[in-house]
């Protein structure tokens, strides 16, 4: 299911790629066999691939289309992105996303603003497309909304070394928005309209946010890297090895799991296998996380 009513808000997941990608002891390092093993009847095929051991993660982009405007939040790896760190992402090229775009009824044009939860290389890649050598914004009449102290961090640690802290994303993703005048910088409670706003939520990294949407009696939240995968409702102090600060990382968790845990607000997460969505739910002394279809 790609598609999915908040009242009278359209949402389409344009998911640019989905499969195993990370094996759970590399992602999650606190993670231990004897975690796993209860879950696996359950884990298995959906989350963690049974053939090579790996978790299934989805990297998606949420198409949103209110009553005001056409929004995207989080825009996934891209094209022709150099990412040595990370092979499937690395140089990407000839890709169906701006197709999937089109499939949806949506060109790039005609995308309002962009939303990045946070501005790691997997959340602002078509952000930009490189064109004659040059990269340039790829939503040409959007306006891109970063956070300040998560662009205020990225741009320092960008300045010092390119390349090493965030395999160039900051320069070649996020750069070019601010030279082209395209970018908004905002507070990390920005409400963008009556039906959009923006929820704190770091840790992940410094300026992370979850997104909330409203529309009559229906809510949801974009809950960005908050969490990774359903894992990390059975164990909220599972942090991954991308965390920037694992203690703020546990606590913004479990205070988002407490804040959502059995209430009508579905959750839209950026990494959990298809369809993404679904509910919190209190589980004894921990929770879990069920589809919505």
């Amino acid at each position: 299911m790609n598609e999915f009513l908040i009242g009278d808000i359209e949402v389409t997941r344009i998911i640019e790629m989905e499969g195993p990608d990370f094996a759970p002891f590399e992602f999650f390092p606190d993670c231990t066999p004897e975690m796993l093993k209860p879950h696996l009847g359950w884990l298995q095929p959906r989350f963690l691939d049974p053939t090579n051991g790996k978790l299934v993660f989805a990297i998606q982009s949420y198409l949103l289309r209110t009553n005001h405007h056409t929004i995207l939040i989080d825009s996934c790896v891209g094209e022709n992105k150099e990412r040595t760190r990370f092979p499937n992402w690395n140089l990407r090229k000839n890709t169906d996303y701006i197709a999937k775009l089109a499939a949806a009824g949506v060109s790039p044009e005609s995308i309002d603003y962009v939303l990045c939860t946070h501005l790691h290389a997997d959340h602002v890649g078509w952000n930009t497309r490189l064109v004659d050598d040059r990269w340039v914004p790829t939503f040409a009449n959007a306006r891109y909304l970063f956070t300040r102290n998560e662009h205020d961090f990225w741009q320092a640690k960008s300045a010092k070394n390119p390349r090493k802290y965030d395999d160039g994303c900051y320069q070649d993703s996020v750069l070019p928005i601010i030279e082209a005048g395209q970018a908004l910088i905002v507070d990390q409670d920005h409400a963008l309209d009556d039906q959009i706003w923006l929820e704190p939520s770091p840790g992940h990294t410094p300026g992370h946010v979850s997104i909330r949407a409203r529309s009559g009696d229906s809510e949801a939240v974009f809950s960005g890297d908050l969490m990774h995968n359903v894992l990390q409702c059975i164990y909220p102090d599972l942090v991954s090895r991308a965390c920037f600060d694992k203690p703020l990382a546990r606590q913004t968790r479990r205070t988002f799991l407490e804040c959502y845990c059995d209430k009508p607000i579905q959750v839209m997460t950026a990494h959990f296998p298809s369809p993404s969505s679904g509910h919190i739910h209190r589980h004894g002394n921990s929770y879990r996380f069920s589809y919505s279809h």
